[in-house]
């Protein structure tokens, strides 16, 4: 198994962190990505990368933070990009929930940083909340130059995964699928979703898989439980979890190029 998004940079794990990624090896982890989602984060996300074996980390901006985007910052996540550990231009999209930056310093953002993964032939790693529209627009002239792209935790829609797809995206499912308020759309649609375009995450120490028993003391999440969102993804989908593992990771080693 390996977990394409893990936030390892947050302060929820400052105290214990060389024992959460111990705890996720031991539970049968190949690897793990840590996601970049500032300028600081992205540079802390490549130093963990490096002191951790088999650790990947991405380098961009997330919408929620686009309004800090400025000429430097380019400079600075290609300056990343050329580091061995980093192997994705992101977290980068859009965001038009919660609007933390506006919606113009968002698309701003996110074509920046399209054109750089572009530029250096990277692939992307994507966030969209209730931007679909407007995310593929902005997206589709790219694809073509793009080495590829995945739409990290995806929430949407059956039609918004098969549009995705159809451009050639790979969707990433996280504990959201185990919600049973939240959830049930997602779980839905988890058999239509095609096998060599599925990445497993668990965006820790975020979404913690409400379905677990026993229930973990603390509400963080982390990477450790990606081997119960893999066995409930592939019940819902009637898979074999090892078949489902072994395809994921062979998708992973896909799209970033890495091996592990």
């Amino acid at each position: 198994m390996f977990d394409i998004g893990v936030n390892l940079t947050s302060s929820q794990f400052t105290k214990d962190r060389d024992d959460v990624v111990a705890r996720a090896f031991a539970t049968g982890l190949n690897g793990m990505l840590i996601t970049g989602t500032n300028l600081h984060e992205s540079q802390q996300a490549q130093i963990l990368a490096r002191q951790y074996p088999r650790c990947w980390s991405t380098a961009g901006v997330h919408p929620h933070d686009s309004s800090q985007w400025q000429p430097s910052t380019e400079e600075t996540i290609v300056a990343l990009a050329g580091q061995p550990e980093v192997v994705a231009i992101g977290e980068c999209g859009l965001d038009f929930n919660r609007n933390f930056s506006t919606p113009l310093e968002q698309e701003w953002a996110f074509e920046a940083q399209l054109r750089i993964a572009a530029e250096l032939q990277m692939p992307v790693f994507m966030h969209c909340r209730d931007a679909h529209e407007r995310f593929l627009t902005l997206l589709e002239p790219w694809l073509e130059k793009l080495p590829g792209a995945v739409l990290h935790c995806f929430t949407g829609s059956r039609e918004e995964m098969q549009a995705c797809v159809a451009r050639g995206l790979s969707i990433g499912i996280t504990g959201w699928v185990c919600d049973e308020r939240r959830g049930l759309e997602l779980r839905e649609l988890l058999p239509f979703i095609p096998a060599e375009k599925l990445l497993i995450e668990t965006d820790a120490p975020y979404l913690l898989p409400r379905d677990m028993s026993p229930k973990p003391a603390s509400r963080r999440n982390e990477p450790a439980y990606l081997a119960h969102i893999l066995e409930r993804i592939a019940h819902w989908r009637g898979e074999d979890p090892q078949w489902l593992a072994a395809t994921t990771d062979a998708n992973v080693r896909k799209l970033f190029g890495i091996t592990f």
